[in-house]
C-alpha cells in the first residue's frame, strides 16, 4: 500500500514508518519543510498548502500531527498552539482527502484518552461520554475534525491512545533518570488510574486500524490492564531495583508545571477499557505493566549496550 503519515519524525510516528517499512509499504512522510525526494511531501498546516495531486492514488493516511501535551506548562499560547496543530492539520488533511477521486481507503486519525476527562473509578469504553475540561474539549474538536473525510465515505478510525510508554521518549523517558536515583515517587494520593500502552502495542493499534475494515470510528489504544499511578509508581520501582515511596504533593506539581496541565492530565484519573479492539479479539504483546516495563528496560539496556 501507498501510506501517508504525518507526525513521521515523532516517537509514534517513527516507529510506525519504521513498522511499514519492514512490511513492504510505501511510505510518504509529510514534512514541514522542503521535500527531499519521493518519500516526502511538504505541507504547510497553518496556511492550508499541501499537493493534492501528491495524494492521488494513495491507500492510507495516518495524522499523528501536533505539539506535545505534556512538554512544557500550559500558557495561553501554549494552549493555542495544543489546539492549531491539531485541528489545523486535521481539517486540511480530512478536507483533502475528501476531494480525492477516488478517495483513500481509510484515514487514521490520532486522538486520546483525555477525552473522557478525570472520571475517578469509572470504567470507560469507546461509549462512554466526552469529559469535562480543556484536554477533554481538546479532542472533540480533534475528532470532530475528520467528519467531513467520513461523510465523503472514508473509513475513519479515532485511535484514542493512553500514556504510550517507551524508555527512549515521552513520559517514562522522562521518569526514568529521577527513578534510577531513587527519587521517584507517586503524583498526589496516586489514586488515579493510568491507562497506558506500550510503543510496540500502540504501533500494531495503528497497523490494525490500517488493515482492519471493520474498524471505525473511536478505538481505545490502551492496555487491557490500567494502573493506578501508585501501582505504576511501585512496578517501575520494583523493575529498576529502587525505592520509589516518595509522593508530589499536588500544589508542588502546580507551581512547577502549570495547574492546566497538572490537573488535566497528571492527576485526571481515567481508567479506560479497550472495548473495541477486543470485540475484534486483538492481541497484545504487553498486556500487563510488569510485562511491559521489562520489555522496555530490556530493550533500551541492551541498546545502551
Amino acid at each position: 500500500m501507498r501510506v501517508v503519515v504525518a507526525g513521521s519524525s515523532g516517537l509514534i510516528g517513527t516507529a510506525l514508518c519504521r513498522a511499514l517499512d519492514s512490511r513492504g509499504h510505501v511510505v510518504i512522510r509529510l514534512v514541514r519543510r522542503r521535500s527531499s525526494g519521493p518519500s516526502e511531501l511538504s505541507w504547510e498546516p497553518r496556511t492550508g498548502q499541501i499537493d493534492e495531486g501528491a495524494l492521488e492514488g494513495v491507500d492510507a493516511l495516518v495524522n499523528l500531527a501536533g505539539a506535545g501535551i505534556g512538554d512544557r506548562r500550559w500558557s495561553a499560547g501554549r494552549r493555542r498552539l495544543l489546539v492549531s496543530s491539531r485541528i489545523d492539520s486535521t481539517s486540511l488533511l480530512a478536507r483533502t482527502l475528501a476531494s480525492l477521486e477516488p478517495p483513500p481507503r481509510v484515514l487514521v486519525n490520532a486522538s486520546a484518552v483525555g477525552i473522557y476527562g478525570n472520571r475517578g473509578d469509572e470504567v470507560l469504553d469507546e461509549h462512554s461520554e466526552p469529559g469535562d475540561g480543556f484536554l477533554a474539549g481538546l479532542c472533540r474538536q480533534w475528532e470532530a475534525s475528520v467528519s467531513v473525510a467520513a461523510q465523503a465515505g472514508i473509513r475513519t478510525v479515532l485511535v484514542r491512545s493512553g500514556v504510550v510508554l517507551s524508555a527512549s521518549g515521552g513520559a517514562l523517558a522522562r521518569q526514568l533518570p529521577l527513578f534510577r536515583l531513587g527519587l521517584g515517587g507517586r503524583l498526589g494520593n496516586g489514586s488515579q488510574w493510568l491507562s497506558w500502552i506500550s510503543l510496540e502495542d500502540e504501533v500494531r493499534v495503528l497497523l490494525r486500524a490500517i488493515d482492519d475494515d471493520g474498524l471505525s470510528g473511536p478505538v481505545n489504544s490502551v492496555a487491557p490492564q490500567p494502573v493506578t499511578n501508585r501501582q505504576f509508581t511501585t512496578a517501575l520501582g520494583r523493575a529498576l531495583q529502587r525505592p520509589a515511596v516518595l509522593a508530589v504533593p499536588p500544589p508542588a506539581l502546580r507551581l512547577v508545571l502549570g495547574r492546566g496541565l497538572v490537573d488535566d492530565v497528571l492527576l485526571a484519573s481515567q481508567r479506560v477499557r479497550p472495548a473495541a479492539l477486543q470485540a475484534v479479539a486483538h492481541g497484545f504483546a504487553h498486556g500487563d505493566l510488569d510485562t511491559a516495563l521489562a520489555a522496555l528496560l530490556n530493550k533500551r539496556a541492551a541498546t545502551l549496550t
